[in-house]
């Protein structure tokens, strides 16, 4: 067995350790099953991850590294053209599949997303006008946090989800892995987008662009185990662009008004819409890559204001990640993006070791936060720098 594929076959088997690690966080008042293998081991599990936080601290913190670690490898590999579409794609789709299975450890949002959508099944009312804390005596308050919130997203977002408490029946776990599963496809259409998009506009970068993005420990963590809305949102959002370079202009702005429905962040970039439109419709020649750029630079700036606006939190940077996935060849978007990603899942160690409501938490995240934007800061400026406030693509 060659050396590759014992690569690969580490990585995966690392990907199916995260997998189960993510049920040691599951929170105490929620039963995900009944069944009797399910009741001994998820309850071993659950005992590491409340009540044995230095070890599980330790786990989760050797998980990460190696993923980075594995993270760049393939990042060299594809450099050097040594990883194929085929082994890419395996390793994407059961990345995809077993994170997809797993328990949205770092993040209560999700629970959230149901019950928004179980409003308008379950109790037949409008979610703009009301929230969970509402229903006294529902069952999911038992485990929900953020509950006197009311829905803070776009119409799209209830268009997806509806259906799928339907589906489920308002039962639990069915529903819960119903929205798994969507975030699932949307992180898999996400992907093949990235290639087809890069296919045209970046061809020779088109693998390198998919894996920057792909297998990003932050994106893997915030799209398939946290299950966060952004990576939908993210999907219609390249789906508009995929469309705009096959001419198909109307679904294209179709798609753009869904994403911006789905979450609002999006919405940043309707200018450049209007631009590349505008310049299309001219016959002008659009500049791609600075379409890119710029649409990083705004993106940017959603993070920037939803931070000031409540707090920061990793999974907004998911966002600027997918658009810097078509230019990562540049140093000052390269090692910014692969910097800010590592802070960003740094800020889980604590989150695991004291838990969110500790006393000292919001403080040890706001000293990572402030760590991770200086080091970021400064190694953008050092890129600039070093390259003449030119920058070029980084040389295969």
């Amino acid at each position: 067995m060659n050396k590759l594929r014992l690569l690969f076959l580490a990585y995966l088997a690392l990907l199916v350790g995260f997998f189960i690690y993510s049920f040691t966080q599951v929170d105490l008042g929620l039963t995900l099953s009944k069944l009797p293998i399910y009741q001994v081991a998820g309850k071993s599990l659950q005992y590491l991850g409340f009540y044995q936080r230095p070890l599980s601290t330790l786990i989760f913190t050797l998980i990460i590294s190696l993923l980075f670690i594995f993270y760049f490898s393939f990042l060299y590999l594809a450099k050097k053209g040594r990883l194929k579409l085929k082994t890419l794609t395996i390793l994407t789709i059961f990345a995809a599949v077993i994170l997809g299975f797993s328990y949205n450890a770092f993040s209560y949002d999700l629970f959230n997303y149901i019950f928004d959508a179980r409003i308008v099944s379950h109790y037949h009312l409008i979610p703009y006008f009301y929230k969970a804390a509402d229903f006294t005596g529902d069952p999911m308050l038992n485990f929900m946090r953020w509950t006197h919130r009311t829905y803070p997203y776009g119409p799209s977002w209830l268009i997806l989800t509806v259906p799928l408490t339907f589906i489920g029946m308002n039962y639990f776990l069915p529903t819960f892995f119903l929205f798994k599963l969507l975030m699932t496809l949307s992180f898999l259409g996400s992907c093949v987008l990235v290639y087809k998009i890069s296919a045209k506009l970046f061809p020779e970068n088109k693998l390198f662009n998919v894996v920057f993005f792909a297998f990003n420990p932050l994106v893997l963590i915030e799209s398939l185990v946290s299950a966060h809305n952004d990576i939908p949102m993210i999907f219609f959002l390249l789906l508009s662009i995929y469309l705009f370079l096959q001419k198909k202009k109307t679904l294209s702005w179709v798609s753009n008004l869904f994403s911006i429905g789905v979450k609002f962040s999006t919405g940043a970039l309707f200018p450049l819409f209007i631009l590349i439109e505008f310049l299309d419709r001219t016959g002008r020649k659009i500049n791609w890559e600075k379409f890119f750029i710029a649409a990083i630079i705004l993106s940017l700036s959603t993070v920037l204001v939803a931070s000031l606006r409540t707090t920061f939190q990793p999974w907004y940077l998911v966002f600027p990640l997918s658009l810097a996935a078509f230019v990562p060849r540049k140093a000052y978007i390269f090692i910014p993006s692969l910097m800010a990603s590592i802070f960003a899942v740094s800020i889980y160690i604590p989150y695991i070791l004291m838990t969110d409501y500790a006393k000292g938490y919001p403080q040890v995240a706001q000293d990572i936060e402030l760590v991770g934007f200086a080091a970021v800061l400064i190694f953008t400026v050092a890129a600039l720098l070093l390259t003449k406030f030119s920058p070029k693509h980084l040389t295969n």
